[in-house]
């Protein structure tokens, strides 16, 4: 009886330990690409490429900014204005249209007249 017992013991063990190890990633690299696209913060940067793709494309669309923006969005939003500016040779940035001429020179039209910036 004390040898059933011991055999019914240890394939208990066994059995546990099948199941937690079986539960564990086989690999890590995988998982963690998983876990990467499956985040809500991944998802928040999707919506936000988006976005900087429908500014990009579009250069009518106003960029603001702000006093308060952080250096990176700041960055990013320059870097969209000029990407528009070279692209289409005119962008809209804090409400005024800003253009760019063929000797790649930027102005803003006032009053009827160029405005070299």
């Amino acid at each position: 009886m004390n040898i059933f017992l011991v055999f019914l013991t240890l394939g208990v063990i066994f059995f546990v330990y099948k199941i937690i190890k079986s539960k564990k990633s086989r690999n890590l690299k995988l998982e963690k690409f998983k876990n990467k696209h499956q985040s809500t913060q991944t998802n928040i940067e999707r919506i936000f490429l988006r976005e900087d793709e429908k500014t990009f494309s579009n250069p009518n669309i106003n960029i603001y900014i702000g006093n308060y923006d952080d250096e990176d969005n700041i960055n990013r939003k320059s870097n969209i204005h000029r990407a528009r500016l070279s692209k289409f040779k005119k962008s809209r940035l804090n409400g005024e249209m800003i253009f760019q001429d063929e000797e790649q020179r930027i102005y803003k039209i006032n009053n009827g007249k160029k405005v070299y910036l």
